[in-house]
């Protein structure tokens, strides 16, 4: 049950994701920061991306995805079009992932320390459920306040 409720929030806040990136009435918007804003829309869609295709996609997923973190913040200018891609392929990552767990699974120890300690598979999910809706939340602000 917990697994179906994920895929509904993962696909539910990536689709909202993706919205938010094609509601920028200009391009250019989605990379300005201003003021004491430290991250632009495109940089924390770069981050939910490389953070789910991380824990979700190579850990669970084993897709072999590589992460370059520090580029996700870095990196300026990537096309909306091509940010609509990585969210729709992210969105197939999510749910390929999730279709592979069990209820087993969701109990047994995630593969990686990620808060310095041990946690369970779905305490992990869960958390990073709620990080997407974080981030995405900042980006609507993002969003509304320089358009």
């Amino acid at each position: 049950m917990l697994i179906e409720t994920l895929k509904i929030l993962f696909n539910r806040d990536l689709n909202k994701l993706k919205f938010e990136i094609e509601s920028y009435e200009y391009e250019n918007h989605i990379w300005d920061i201003e003021k004491n804003i430290s991250n632009s829309g495109g940089n924390l869609c770069l981050h939910l991306i490389g953070n789910i295709n991380t824990y979700i996609g190579a850990e669970i997923g084993k897709t072999g995805y590589i992460r370059n973190r520090p580029l996700e913040f870095s990196l300026k200018d990537v096309p909306r079009s091509e940010l609509i891609q990585k969210i729709e392929d992210t969105i197939l990552v999510v749910n390929n992932a999730l279709d592979s767990l069990t209820e087993d699974d969701l109990t047994a120890v995630y593969s990686q320390i990620v808060f310095e300690k041990e946690m369970t598979t779905g305490f992990f999910l869960v958390h990073l459920a709620a990080h997407l809706g974080y981030h995405l939340g900042q980006i609507n602000y993002h969003r509304r306040l320089l358009d």
